[in-house]
């Protein structure tokens, strides 16, 4: 069974005290651990190592392909998967397989985490289940809002409906951010609700990473103020509604440049509706906090988004934020103090959010400062802690329970 190791000391630690793991044995079952990179699995590697740092052994459970993203951190186990029609970079886990069910007899966990509702997560809650296992499962993504993206609105309420049969099913649920929380409560998705929110590296995220010789290669001028979109390019992260309000603020005169970061399936589209933008492509490390601090404003427009990683590393980076008031964006940014959160799709009122940016560096300078003394707040270890601490509880309460 094809099994990949790696050194989780590869992501970056502090020196904050955790608790002890040694007593943990964890299988986290993932529809994307590492086959495409985005903020959601790198969230669970960072955690994974967390883990493994402190003493716990875990079994990670999910697609392998020849050539991921990058390197796993810690054991990956194979289950089967399928391509997603009509995009096959994601794939679908669509059984545990009897390989995988051997390898969990084997490593015998103590508690499983889920982090994706598909059918290979849904078949891991059962098995913990049949065996009075703990099971807590993480919420990534607003996946009840993608149908409007695709014109499938109206699946919406049945796709909701499989969601908090599958939640109802774990013993607990971890959300990203209390805006998420309180959403997945008024969907009654489940009655024990906690945070697992996510952190910046601060040693790639910081205002020092700006750099003006970067910008002029990628031809900005070092008057121009750049509006910047961060993320993969897919339509569920609100290209259109970007787009439009470029054209909006472009219409009524007020000049600047837009920067375009990552890559996906909807490049191509993207690209053809902002000619006159700079794409630069992917961008990973400190290429990418060069990137992000070579930026004068983040414009964020998504509602799919249950965090919002881009939001914090542009923080980070004293950016001043635009985004949609919805899930994830509320808990990071606070109105006319370090950015501006706007109904969603609200094109007259984006631009004019951004028209106050781009015309005034002061409250740029203000906004950002703000933004960045905020992102201070978010440690991963100590962030990766309370989801250690909440297995460590569920264990407890299920031991109590038999």
């Amino acid at each position: 069974m094809p099994m990949i190791s790696s050194n989780p000391d590869t992501l970056p630690a502090t020196d904050e005290p955790g608790p002890d793991l040694s007593g943990l044995r964890l299988a986290l079952f993932s529809g994307n651990y590492n086959y495409v990179r985005d903020g959601a699995n790198q969230a669970l590697n960072r955690l994974v190592g967390y883990l493994l740092r402190h003493g716990a052994a875990v079994r990670v459970y999910a697609p392998v392909v020849d050539e991921p993203a990058f390197p796993p951190t810690g054991d990956l186990v194979d289950v089967p998967a399928m391509p997603l029609p009509g995009r096959s970079e994601y794939r679908i886990p669509f059984a545990l397989g009897p390989r995988a069910r051997r390898d969990l007899i084997a490593f015998a966990p103590n508690a499983v985490h889920v982090s994706s509702p598909d059918v290979a997560g849904h078949r891991a809650v059962s098995w913990a289940r049949r065996r009075q296992l703990p099971v807590l499962a993480s919420v990534h993504t607003r996946f009840d809002t993608y149908p409007r993206y695709y014109n499938l609105a109206w699946i919406e309420p049945i796709l909701t409906a499989v969601l908090r049969r599958f939640y109802r099913r774990c013993d607990g649920l971890v959300a990203p951010s209390e805006s998420m929380a309180q959403v997945l409560r008024d969907q009654r998705m489940n009655y024990d609700i906690s945070l697992w929110s996510r952190g910046v590296d601060r040693d790639t995220f910081h205002p020092g990473r700006r750099d003006m010789a970067w910008r002029r290669e990628n031809g900005i001028a070092d008057d121009d103020v750049v509006i910047g979109f961060l993320g993969r390019l897919v339509m569920e992260k609100g290209l259109d509604v970007f787009a439009d309000t470029i054209d909006d603020l472009t219409r009524r005169g007020f000049a600047h440049k837009v920067m375009v970061i990552g890559e996906g399936p909807a490049s191509a589209w993207f690209q053809a509706r902002l000619p006159h933008a700079v794409f630069v492509g992917f961008q990973g490390g400190t290429d990418l906090g060069r990137a992000v601090a070579s930026m004068d404003v983040l414009f964020n427009p998504s509602v799919t988004e249950t965090f919002g990683n881009v939001t914090l590393e542009a923080m980070a980076c004293a950016l001043p934020v635009v985004a949609a008031e919805a899930t994830g964006s509320e808990s990071l940014v606070e109105n006319h103090v370090n950015g501006r959160l706007i109904r969603p799709g609200a094109i007259h009122s984006f631009a004019e959010a951004l028209r106050a940016y781009v015309t005034d560096p002061a409250l740029r300078a203000r906004h950002g400062a703000a933004g960045e003394l905020r992102s201070h707040d978010f440690s991963w270890d100590r962030i990766n802690r309370a989801v250690a601490e909440t297995y460590l509880r569920l264990i407890r309460q299920k031991r109590a329970q038999r």
